[in-house]
């Protein structure tokens, strides 16, 4: 359930607490957002689709850039949160570039659409909104150019290239896949992607401690 459903089931003049009332205008602003885009949506619509008032929505974000940002770093967080949950879940690298597939994969097609806030925002030229996506998007980098610098005798610049082309490469397919309806299952375009990025990946040197555990064969 909704932080907004949950608040349209409270008794009629019921307070939230502070926080729940915060995450129900946060639920209702993405709605807002993600269906209008950021210059189209007015703090109007986003009090009305919380069934709040206007000084209520106020009291918790003093403009609708604040309230886009307080989203955008939610859903930020969210992007490099399942990128390191996706690293750490295996010690095993093949695993480890599925696990991270999957999660763009699984970010890009939540139902709220979420991610169009972060991948497709009509608000790029924002300084604050800039900073916070190149943010997110080299932190998730970073996460993935360690686990090269470590396995690899690869310097960390190289390493951070790789990485960058790993995660362009599993957000522009996720995101064309969802262009698509449906034609390829999501566990099937993962595989495809995930074999396409392992393949270039496990050319590179491993430290000769590891080259025994490697398998040409992958």
């Amino acid at each position: 359930m909704t932080a907004i459903q949950e608040a349209q089931e409270r008794p009629r003049g019921a307070r939230l607490p502070r926080s729940a009332r915060r995450e129900q205008l946060l639920g209702a602003a993405q709605e807002v957002f993600v269906a209008q885009g950021y210059h189209a949506a007015a703090m109007d619509d986003i009090a009305e689709r919380a069934g709040v008032s206007k000084p209520v929505l106020y009291q918790h974000f003093p403009g609708k850039l604040e309230l886009y940002l307080a989203l955008l770093d939610k859903h930020c967080d969210a992007l490099v949160d399942g990128t390191r949950a996706a690293l750490e879940a295996t010690n095993d690298n093949k695993q480890r570039v599925a696990a991270t597939m999957e999660a763009y994969f699984h970010y890009v097609s939540s139902e709220s659409g979420a991610f169009r806030l972060v991948f497709e925002s009509d608000l790029t030229n924002e300084p604050a909104v800039r900073e916070r996506v190149d943010r997110a998007t080299d932190l998730s980098a970073t996460l993935v150019s360690r686990v090269i610098a470590e396995d690899t005798d690869l310097p960390d610049a190289e390493a951070k290239l790789l990485a960058v082309g790993v995660c362009g490469l599993a957000q522009i397919t996720a995101r064309y896949w969802l262009t698509q309806d449906g034609e390829i299952p999501r566990d099937e375009a993962v595989r495809l992607v995930a074999s396409l990025a392992w393949r270039g990946l496990k050319g590179f040197p491993m430290h000769p401690a590891q080259e025994g555990a490697a398998d040409p064969a992958d």
